[in-house]
């Protein structure tokens, strides 16, 4: 997660403060159930691949011995929480969906970013793409949301059936038992897809470090929770007739103070706009100013990259969208970038950071999917995140939108699949 600071997690408990909101009813009459399993979409914030093999998720680890683990997932690039969370759930690079970073400036919208309360609940930032609870909803399922990005905002005049606002302060065991109050509903009110999130490796990653003890208490205190959910879905006699997937947005890297490049070194701060920063530095030369900012930066730079957004590396599948800076600067792995006037504001040392290359394996992500529809003892190789939202879409039965994805790449994982001809 990008936060300039204070992590995502307390400038969220700042913005969203009522704890759980009730979404609006469908409207007009509800087609009948299509007989797809229900879908719990399960998100570990800051969950590296490899932190599976560490022996503190005992859970998850059975889930994914019992069903389909991959090797890594790729998030996209930047590696980031909201560009791929949203990515997760529309099946569409950031260039295209529009969420281009945790902090970004619209011609039009003006800035985004976790503590701007008005912008994250404007589903303008959130519409040029449609995340799969709308389409859901479109299509006659109920959806519910305990903490997702972009579920807290009205997106193209929907929000899913049941939703909260997000706030850290709510433990991860109650977070379950709301999702499976929603399964206990009625069945003709009860959601076909909920959503879970947990931030906690990922608070603990950047506080302490990957490697740290705090990193590892929180993988436990996850599984915990994940432990109670399935003990729950058990005791309804839903577990064999539920499918789970249980993913992350992004892996984790060491990072130190000591590893900062200070653009003030670089090039006069009074000359830029920084739209970004820590690991992806995204730069706006104010004006006057452009030709002697590209100089400066565009130049060979120890431990740091810089691009004109129209030359960024094609695997990058980033630098066309209007909210995407002029310049984008990436730091090597395990550094950082930033601003002396930045720093200083900044209370404690980032020990963990993310946002670099996503072909970094460091980057990579948990990818774990359980369930009735899943085939048993598979692992798979690493993948591209863009291509989930295909897979969440068939589970629950959708007609999916445009997007990046390809059907072939998770088909192998499912039982007793018809792929559409040409895919």
């Amino acid at each position: 997660m990008h936060r300039r600071f204070c992590p995502f997690t307390c400038l969220l408990a700042v913005i969203l403060l009522p704890v759980a909101v009730g979404g609006p009813a469908l409207a007009g009459p509800v087609p009948a159930a299509t007989g797809s399993p229900p879908l719990i979409l399960i998100s570990i914030d800051g969950y590296r691949a490899d932190y599976l093999d560490r022996g503190h998720s005992p859970v998850l680890a059975a889930l994914a011995a019992d069903g389909v683990r991959a090797k890594g997932l790729r998030p996209v690039f930047p590696s980031l929480t909201y560009p791929n969370h949203y990515t997760i759930v529309t099946g569409l690079y950031p260039d295209e969906h529009g969420i281009v970073n945790n902090t970004m400036h619209d011609p039009v919208l003006g800035n985004f970013s976790p503590p701007n309360r008005a912008a994250n609940i404007d589903g303008r930032w959130w519409d040029q793409a449609e995340p799969i609870w709308v389409t859901a909803q479109k299509q006659g399922r109920r959806t519910a949301s305990v903490y997702w990005p972009g579920t807290q905002a009205e997106i193209r005049g929907v929000r899913p059936t049941y939703w909260q606002l997000f706030d850290p302060s709510v433990p991860p065991d109650a977070r379950v038992d709301q999702a499976l109050a929603w399964l206990d509903l009625p069945a003709d009110q009860r959601p076909t897809f909920v959503s879970l999130y947990f931030e906690h490796a990922d608070v603990a990653g950047h506080s302490y470090g990957p490697d740290s003890l705090q990193v590892n208490e929180a993988l436990v205190t996850i599984d915990a929770a994940l432990g109670r959910l399935v003990a729950g879905l058990r005791e309804r006699n839903q577990y064999d007739t539920t499918n789970l997937v249980i993913l992350s947005d992004h892996g984790m890297s060491a990072s130190s103070p000591e590893r900062m490049v200070l653009l003030d070194q670089i090039v006069n701060p009074e000359h830029i706009e920084l739209a970004s920063s820590i690991v992806n530095a995204g730069i706006d030369p104010k004006p006057g100013y452009a030709a002697a900012v590209e100089q400066a930066l565009l130049a060979p730079h120890p431990h740091l990259q810089c691009w004109k957004k129209e030359h960024l590396p094609k695997k990058f599948h980033y630098g066309k969208n209007k909210r995407i800076p002029a310049i984008q600067c990436v730091t090597e792995d395990g550094w950082m970038v930033s601003t002396a006037a930045v720093e200083s504001q900044r209370a404690h040392p980032l020990l963990g950071e993310h946002g670099y290359d996503n072909d970094d394996p460091k980057m990579r992500a948990l990818f774990v999917a359980h369930g009735p529809s899943f085939k048993q003892h598979l692992t798979v190789p690493v993948f591209d995140n863009v291509n989930v939202y295909v897979l969440l879409a068939k589970l629950i039965g959708l007609k999916p939108l445009h997007n990046a994805g390809r059907p072939a790449v998770t088909a192998g994982m499912l039982r007793m699949v018809a792929l559409p001809s040409g895919t």
